[in-house]
């Protein structure tokens, strides 16, 4: 168990380097968003064929995971497609000055692949214990990750349409899934990693799941996600007015 581990640390420190090399080659840093997803594919596919044979339980993370990164890396490539450096990391960039090479070497690209490997252990999980036949939690498990998977995929198509169309240039998307949540793709996001840890909670030290949806959650509420948005959009009257009838995160009905 130590040993795939090991591996999936050193694979990921590998990857995350490569990634590096090419965002400052593409002198693009949001390259890395598109490698988030894929990253988790490979840590994923790489501990199901480490040891042959599998149970259905391993196979069905694995599928889950293998989705939800392709579905993302292909959403944040389409979107990121012939623009600009995403307004982040182009902030960053500003900011850190002489130092944003070493800076977003270890605070975007190396921090990323730590807590990748964070999110992902549920698949490190399996190797002590992949379980027996699935039951009523591992269905349940099931349903909040495809609840999740819908909120995240509907929510970016949704986006995709509205800024599709030219007259809604500088306005706010509250439409949708939007009408529920100011953020459902990071609700999606979180849903699914919750829904795995769903699945793997029965078997043993399945309860170390809990530290993967957990730390997505927290990274999505506190750190890299929501509040880089909200702060975006601060001095917007027609997000504030939208932030005030709209949940930010879990999605509820809107206010009057």
């Amino acid at each position: 168990m130590e040993k795939i581990i090991l591996c999936s640390i050193v694979e990921v420190f590998l990857y995350m380097n490569l990634i590096f090399i090419i965002a400052v080659i593409k002198k693009n840093n949001g390259i890395v968003d598109i490698a988030w997803g894929l990253g988790f594919i490979l840590v994923a596919l790489f501990n199901f064929f480490y040891i042959p044979g599998f149970t259905a339980r391993q196979l069905l993370v694995t599928l889950l995971i293998v989705l939800w990164g392709i579905r993302l890396a292909h959403y944040v490539n389409c979107r990121n497609k012939s623009k600009p450096e995403d307004f982040r990391y182009a902030n960053w960039r500003r900011e850190w000055g002489k130092y944003w090479m070493i800076r977003t070497y270890f605070q975007v690209f190396m921090f990323q692949g730590l807590f990748m490997l964070i999110v992902v252990s549920p698949v490190f999980i399996l190797h002590y214990d992949s379980g027996g036949k699935l039951g009523l939690l591992e269905i349940l498990g099931s349903a909040v990750w495809i609840i999740g998977f819908l909120f995240e995929s509907i929510g970016d198509l949704q986006m995709i349409n509205f800024k599709k169309d030219p007259t809604n240039k500088g306005k706010i998307i509250t439409s949708g899934v939007w009408k529920y949540t100011r953020h459902p793709n990071y609700f999606g996001e979180s849903a699914m990693w919750w829904g795995i840890f769903l699945i793997v909670i029965n078997i043993s030290n399945g309860l170390w799941g809990i530290i993967s949806p957990a730390t997505i959650t927290f990274l999505l509420l506190f750190v890299s996600g929501i509040p880089l948005l909200e702060k975006k959009y601060k001095d917007n009257p027609e997000f504030q007015e939208y932030a005030r009838k709209t949940s930010i995160f879990i999605p509820w009905f809107p206010k009057k």
